[in-house]
């Protein structure tokens, strides 16, 4: 079975750093941006499982990016865990866009991180099978 592949976008190298090591010691294959646009374009590409990405980053938000995520068939259901400073909330419409499946704040658990990913790829593959039995049955 191939591991599950996770985009962590962040502008801070040392979140990318301990996020990716943790990622990757659990066995996921994980791929990096440092800005929202580079996490678009590879999330566009390389059509990962799950992104992470930061709230305020340059050029592009981490809310921008999933807004546009959710503009395009292809990527408009790739679950999503958005980082946040400690103190920043997002409001019930920010939530809305995209397919933000849950908030972090920082500074948080490299250990949480990972459960989080697995909760929601877990999550993700229940509805997918529960769909092909579905299927399977009619």
């Amino acid at each position: 079975m191939m591991p599950k592949r996770v985009l962590v976008v962040d502008d801070e190298a040392h979140i990318v750093q301990v996020v990716t090591l943790k990622l990757r010691n659990a066995g996921f294959e994980v791929i990096t941006a440092v800005d929202g646009e580079e996490g678009l374009e590879l999330a566009t590409r390389e059509r990962p499982d799950l992104i992470i990405t930061d709230f305020q980053m340059p050029y592009m938000t981490g809310l921008e990016l999933c807004q546009a995520l959710a503009k395009s068939p292809e990527t408009a259901e790739i679950p999503i865990l958005m980082l946040t400073a400690r103190g920043y909330a997002l409001d019930d419409d920010d939530l809305a866009t995209g397919n933000i499946k849950d908030v972090l704040s920082k500074p948080f658990s490299p250990r949480l991180i990972v459960q989080q990913v697995q909760g929601l790829l877990d999550d993700t593959d229940g509805d997918s099978q529960s769909a092909e039995t579905t299927s399977e049955a009619a």
